[in-house]
């Protein structure tokens, strides 16, 4: 009997990594996964999709750690556990269930950036490289070895969705190469290194407030980490929200404001629209008003 798989996913890396295991005839016993959010933009593939055409089993429990699901996880006697970008920790009484053990594939290059929206944060934080890393699933989130990792160059103008674009097909060519040694139980594991690893938290809609006092650096690539398909940047004015999509740091109508100093947030031109920073300008590229806002906009004004 080939080893069984219980599979924990979501998002398209889940849908990707399950239609590899499909593709391959591997005994996926189950797929547990998330109700989609009615509040979230579902702007991707998932797993669901994939397990429900092959007729595999599909749950979407609030919590998989109650006595209850425990047993019922129990009672399908997986061999292998993998989770991918599975929203929720899987408790250790879980993960010492099958025998070959529990895997997880994480959207960055670990041990950097572990935790939640791993390429949303990179983004932010204007990293050059992101990845994809297969490792053993302990009590901490992502701490566990490492088995493989893949990584791809982004650019600087990326939106965090180019960069999920250009990583997601890490993420199959790390299980590709890695599944036979997992089902075997032959993965060869490497520890992190603590003294590299940094973690960051879920992302909240309001994470997207612009705070002008930082440089135009900061606030553009804050803009890009969460523009569309994302909930977006956005600054508040007289009640109203304006939101903001995309912006330039160095654009005819920026240059044409750097004679004119401005405080961090003040309009220095309306149209083109253009705000200070904490070190230049940005210019507002495109924008949406939430609200009835646009008249509160006037040059000198301080947002």
């Amino acid at each position: 009997m080939p080893p069984r798989i219980l599979f924990f996913g979501y998002s398209e890396v889940g849908f990707e990594c399950l239609s590899l295991l499909l593709e391959r005839g591997d005994n996926v016993i189950a797929l547990i996964t998330h109700e989609d959010n009615p509040h979230e933009k579902i702007w991707f593939k998932t797993p669901a999709i994939a397990a429900q055409e092959k007729g595999i089993p599909v749950f979407t429990p609030e919590s998989v750690n109650t006595p209850e699901w425990r047993e019922r996880i129990a009672a399908m006697q997986p061999d292998l556990i993998l989770s991918v970008y599975y929203r929720h920790m899987i408790g250790t009484k879980i993960l010492a269930l099958p025998r070959l053990g529990a895997w997880n594939l994480h959207g960055s290059l670990l041990p950097k950036y572990r935790g939640r929206a791993p390429i949303n944060w990179a983004v932010l934080h204007g990293e050059p490289r992101i990845g994809m890393t297969l490792h053993r699933m302990v009590k901490s989130a992502d701490a566990g070895a490492v088995v493989d990792q893949e990584g791809v160059n982004i650019g600087p103008r990326d939106t965090a969705e180019q960069a999920f674009r250009k990583v997601l097909p890490c993420a199959r060519h790390v299980l590709a190469r890695q599944i036979d040694a997992l089902l075997a139980g032959t993965a060869r594991e490497t520890p992190q290194d603590e003294t590299q690893a940094n973690y960051f938290g879920g992302r909240k809609p309001e994470d997207g407030r612009i705070a002008w006092t930082q440089s135009s650096a900061q606030i553009f690539n804050l803009i890009r980490a969460v523009t569309d398909p994302y909930p977006g940047a956005f600054t508040d004015v007289d009640g109203a929200r304006l939101m903001v999509w995309w912006a330039e740091t160095d654009s005819p109508a920026v240059r044409a404001c750097t004679g004119r100093r401005g405080a961090p947030g003040e309009v220095l031109s309306v149209s083109p629209l253009v705000i200070a920073t904490g070190d230049g300008a940005l210019e507002l590229t495109r924008t949406e008003w939430r609200g009835d806002g646009a008249g509160g906009l006037s040059v000198g004004r301080v947002l």
